[in-house]
C-alpha cells in the first residue's frame, strides 16, 4: 500500500506538511535604514533581542535601526607590537650590544668563507 501511495512522486522534493493547526511562534518586524538610503524589514522572534545594527540586503553596509541610536564603541587598547614587546624586557643600550655582536659574527663568519 505504501508503494502505491508515494508511486509518480520525487521522495523529498515536495513537503506534505501543511500549516493548519499550528500556532506560529510570536514575531516582530524591526525596520533598518543604511547610509545609502536602503530601507528594509527583519522579521525577528518576539522574545529575540533586536540588534542596533544590521547587514543591508542591498549593499552590503551596516544599517541602522529606524528607532535606534547608534552603540557607543568602546575603547580599546592599541596592540601592543613586537617591539613594544621587546622595549618592555630590554633597554637601548642592551639592544645596541646585542646588535654589535651579531655584526662582529656575521663579519667573522664571512672573512671565514671569502
Amino acid at each position: 500500500m505504501a508503494e502505491r501511495a508515494l508511486r509518480g512522486t520525487r521522495l523529498g522534493a515536495t513537503s506534505y506538511e501543511n500549516d493548519r493547526n499550528t500556532d506560529l511562534a510570536p514575531r516582530q518586524e524591526v525596520d533598518y535604514t543604511c547610509g545609502k538610503g536602503h530601507r528594509f524589514t527583519v522579521t525577528l522572534a518576539a522574545e529575540a533581542e533586536v540588534p542596533v545594527t544590521w547587514e543591508c540586503r542591498s549593499c552590503g553596509a551596516t544599517a541602522l535601526r529606524v528607532d535606534g541610536e547608534l552603540p557607543q564603541t568602546k575603547k580599546s587598547k592599541p596592540a601592543r607590537t613586537h617591539w613594544d614587546m621587546l622595549m618592555e624586557r630590554r633597554t637601548m643600550e642592551d639592544l645596541e650590544e646585542v646588535l654589535a655582536e651579531r655584526l662582529a659574527i656575521l663579519r667573522a663568519g664571512r672573512r671565514k668563507s671569502a
